[in-house]
């Protein structure tokens, strides 16, 4: 039996910039749009081009090459021709893919939110449909309050998603924006629409998570015969979030009452990276990964001493639904460690380093991520670190230079003018080559300050970090106290549109921040290596 296409649609970037606290900048956007593009996800929503500076920043280059790059907007407005409303020309104009539009389709919020008459509204809905269409961008329609729109009025629901579908919506997306619909209910509607004409291979699920129902909501319009579920990584959003592509996805793929019917497009090695793209999600938002997320956490196969770990050290499966390697996990058994081998090697695999299993560095190499991940260290988030901490304990890092010492001073003092100022200044001494440089600078804080001054003289490697780029810095505080341990996370890009993030820990903010700093700086000469290496070989 051959198997339905469920196309998968992530709405991070646009719907999960509305969780509190959440507030992407155009550096973060770019890096979120990347990890999701490298993935595999079918589309990438990444928000409304015209409503703020960032997200036409964003949308005036595309972004993806894999994932439909997709702009989000509202239908025109009423009584303006869709020639004519700028809103809707922005997303037109755009360099996005396609373009989903969102319409009301409860009659109560037409006349209460809008204003305007059921008429209006469905005019709306076909001539901005239309209007994509023709601008050769594909076409979709978020029909807000649809199931609560369908509860109130059935008729006038579904007269809106087929207004979008005649007007050639590729996909048109039925929405329970307050979560608070019942996956029988959703199924039920779900039937319903399909039986009045609209198939299901143009019908896409958008669940929020009020009742905690958005992933079962969203599965169960799946089966009901929808092909498009939306969601965002880790179930951000507004409220109580979004459907959770993270938990979704391994459901979809790996549960063999969905497997055996339906793909995602995505194959069993891109599903091993999803632990690795939930972590490195969670710590760009600076926040700790959750543990008992559903099939990424760090406690999905973690089993304590007793029965249990008696049963899974004799056969995995008394145990688990799944494994943990199918999804880039590891397996925790607290009397023994007996998880990790073979997602290191595909790792490090998917980094082109090659290692056997049998090699005791391979093992040396496990032994000190677990041990500096016990103090508080992540290389999900942090691939540049980790891809420099393989290569030397597998013996394959030059000496591109050595620190031999840093000084970071902070002065409070009256200037030349008596305004009082806050002056950072750094020091730094580097041996390259057997000579010893030294560079000084001040910059805006002591961390800037030790970045200006550990790149301004690299001697004969000084050439190839002038591209190198600062382009994002977190903090996180591991634990409470003035003595806190802290994780510093920095991003870097350079010319070549490349990007990596780095980590640091200490007890001393400056000193995991300098961990950071060097790390990056080591990772870019390696990389110009590789590239060199690689163009010599074409």
């Amino acid at each position: 039996m051959s198997k339905e296409r469920i196309y998968l649609f992530d709405t991070t970037l646009r719907d999960g910039q509305q969780t509190p606290g959440v507030d992407f900048s155009l550096e973060d956007k770019i890096a979120v749009s990347a990890l999701l593009d490298n993935f595999g996800i079918d589309y990438v929503e990444g928000g409304y081009p015209g409503a703020n500076p960032t997200d036409t920043a964003f949308f005036a280059k595309k972004r993806t090459g894999h994932s439909s790059f997709t702009a989000f907007g509202m239908t025109k407005r009423a009584g303006v021709s869709a020639s004519n409303d700028p809103g809707l020309a922005a997303l037109i104009q755009s360099k996005a893919d396609a373009v989903c539009l969102v319409a009301k389709s409860w009659d109560y919020h037409v006349k209460v939110a809008l204003n305007i008459t059921n008429e209006d509204n469905l005019a709306s809905i076909r001539e901005s449909v239309e209007a994509v269409v023709r601008s050769g961008k594909e076409a979709l329609l978020d029909c807000e309050h649809f199931f609560d729109g369908y509860k109130a009025n059935p008729d006038y629901a579904i007269a809106c998603a087929r207004a979008a579908y005649e007007a050639g919506a590729r996909w048109v997306v039925l929405c329970d924006t307050n979560g608070g619909a019942q996956p029988g209910e959703i199924a039920g509607i779900v039937k319903t629409l399909i039986a009045a004409g609209i198939p299901g291979d143009h019908l896409g699920i958008h669940a929020h998570n009020d009742t905690g129902q958005a992933v079962a909501n969203s599965l169960a319009a799946i089966e009901a015969g929808v092909r498009q579920v939306q969601g965002t990584l880790n179930g951000i959003g507004e409220r109580c979030g979004n459907a959770n592509l993270i938990t979704l996805i391994p459901t979809l793929a790996l549960k063999p009452y969905f497997a055996e019917r339906f793909d995602t497009g995505l194959s069993q090695d891109k599903l091993k990276e999803i632990t690795a793209l939930s972590h490195a999600f969670d710590e760009m938002l600076n926040r700790s990964p959750g543990a008992q997320s559903p099939y990424v956490g760090a406690s999905a196969f973690a089993t304590k001493a007793g029965i249990h770990a008696s049963a899974i050290l004799k056969d995995p499966r008394t145990y688990e639904h799944v494994t943990p390697e199918s999804v880039g996990n590891y397996r925790k058994v607290m009397v023994s460690d007996q998880g990790g081998k073979s997602n290191f090697v595909d790792a490090l695999a998917r980094r082109g380093i090659t290692v056997s299993r049998d090699d005791p560095k391979l093992d040396r190499l496990i032994e000190i991520v677990k041990e500096r991940e016990a103090t508080g260290y992540a290389y999900e988030g942090a691939d540049a670190s980790f891809e420099l901490l393989a290569h030397r304990t597998l013996g394959r890092v030059p000496d591109f230079f050595e620190v031999v010492s840093f000084r970071v001073m902070v002065e409070r003092r009256f200037d030349a003018r008596g305004e009082l100022r806050t002056v950072s200044e750094a020091v730094v001494k580097i041996m390259v080559d057997g000579a010893e440089h030294m560079s000084v600078a001040e910059g805006h804080g002591p961390v800037n300050a030790l970045d200006i001054a550990m790149r301004k003289d690299l001697g004969a490697y000084q050439a190839e970090i002038a591209d190198l780029e600062l382009a994002d810095y977190k903090v996180r505080i591991l634990n409470g106290g003035t003595e806190a341990i802290t994780r510093v996370l920095i991003e870097s890009s350079d010319g070549t549109g490349a990007r990596w993030w780095t980590v640091g820990v200490s007890d001393n903010i400056i000193d995991a921040s300098f961990q950071a700093l060097q790390d990056s700086i080591v990772y870019k000469l390696m990389k110009n290596r590789d590239l060199a290496g690689r163009v010599a070989a074409e």
